[in-house]
């Protein structure tokens, strides 16, 4: 075991006992908490939100899972911004409102908690004990939008930023308000959301001590392979449809000719004032598949096996993936070169969304950084344990990467 140690002793500690949980639970499952050592847990409709016209795209109730917590950490939350992409048109708007990404009519009444909402000591050291709620995302605009749609046959509401106002009046009575600590995060479409809420959360919790953190959600504003900005050009047609903004940070609105861009998170990154941590591979594979190499850039599929196995990308691709890595790095200086309270951690595996999968939050082969796992980063961050701000070398040099291309490449729904 010593071979895994982490950097702090009383760290270690937990960590080892959570590589004899992970090699016992397959060969016995009884030593895993509710059998598969899943933890299960159920959905709550936000009743009166209708009221105040906070609804789903096809006007469902919005709706959070929490699981609350015990002992030390029962005045602790932490609430996550589930993912699941964006619409930026009518059309597509419609159809989203008639899948579980636009109704919660829709969506699985329950929602296995797993990585930094994990109620195992063992497999979330420093939040298991927390509070933490998943809020549900039915609005296709990472719940900024305030507007809707209506024509003769139909009707499509755009109500995010209603939505994130009514769970969080919902949450204040019922224990919310008297937080003592509390991180607000999310992966993909949801991280981008913490970009947008975190001040504000922060705002509406005073005494509290208030961090955001975003996995997956650094979104690029970047020209694609074809020198078009394909991710740009949603955005904006998103902005426009949805009605958000009116609702992105006016500091960022007022430095730029195009107010729209500051939907993006590194537009928006530089006005936020509450303690923020970027957690996000180089090689995002969502942003690789459509920020660099979008279908209209790559009609003819020479990049089809390059995006599906790593061990057939030439010379050439392999150089344009290096250099999105650094444009990335680039659009992430402000937090690497900021203040000690912002933290990051920036692996180099092919991956998107880490911090809800156990394997890559916290296990036996977890990416890491100097010998960090993203776990220990970021409860080493919140809790003021170390400066953490880790990026990692270059594609292939990390061995203990999850590499998700043949999932993600082909998932268009994340």
């Amino acid at each position: 075991m010593t071979g895994l140690s982490l950097v702090r002793n009383d760290y270690s500690v937990t960590f080892t006992v959570a590589v004899v949980f992970l090699l016992l639970c397959p060969t016995l499952p009884r030593f895993c908490s509710a059998g598969d050592g899943r933890l299960m847990v159920p959905m709550t409709l936000v009743r009166d939100a209708a009221d105040a016209g906070a609804v789903c795209l096809d006007g469902s109730l919005p709706a959070y899972h929490l699981h609350r917590g015990s002992g030390a950490g029962a005045t602790n939350w932490l609430l996550q911004f589930e993912g699941g992409g964006w619409c930026n048109d009518v059309e597509s708007c419609l159809m989203r409102a008639g899948t579980r990404r636009g109704s919660t009519t829709l969506m699985n009444k329950q929602e296995v908690f797993s990585g930094i909402l994990s109620n195992n000591a063992s497999f979330n050291p420093d939040f298991y004990n927390w509070n933490r709620v998943k809020l549900r995302y039915c609005d296709g605009a990472s719940f900024t939008g305030d507007s809707h749609f209506r024509n003769k046959s139909s009707v499509v509401y755009f109500r995010g930023q209603r939505i994130w106002d009514a769970i969080i009046t919902h949450l204040l009575p019922r224990g919310l308000a008297h937080a003592r600590k509390a991180l607000l995060s999310g992966c993909s479409a949801g991280g981008l959301s913490v970009f947008h809420h975190c001040d504000d959360f922060s705002r509406k919790l005073p005494n509290a001590t208030v961090k955001c953190l975003s996995d997956a959600g650094f979104f690029l504003d970047a020209k694609d392979i074809a020198s078009n900005f394909t991710m740009r050009s949603l955005y904006e047609d998103l902005v426009t449809l949805q009605g958000v903004e009116k609702n992105l940070n006016e500091d960022c609105k007022a430095s730029l000719a195009n107010p729209k861009l500051c939907f993006f998170p590194q537009y928006a990154l530089r006005y936020i004032t509450t303690p923020f941590f970027l957690l996000n591979s180089a090689y995002d594979v969502y942003q690789i598949n459509h920020i660099l190499v979008p279908p209209s850039a790559d009609i003819q599929g020479l990049w089809k096996s390059c995006k599906t196995q790593l061990s057939e990308c030439n010379t050439a691709q392999i150089n344009l993936l290096q250099g999105f890595r650094r444009e990335m790095l680039q659009a992430s200086l402000f937090i690497f070169r900021g203040s000690r309270r912002d933290g990051m951690f920036i692996n180099s595996c092919f991956s998107h969304c880490q911090s809800e999968l156990q394997p890559t939050w916290l296990a036996l082969d977890s990416p890491r950084i100097h010998n960090k796992t993203m776990a220990e980063a970021v409860g080493d961050w919140y809790f003021g344990r170390n400066v953490t701000k880790l990026v990692d070398c270059p594609y292939p040099c990390d061995r203990h990467c999850h590499n998700l291309i043949p999932q993600i490449a082909q998932n268009d729904d994340l």
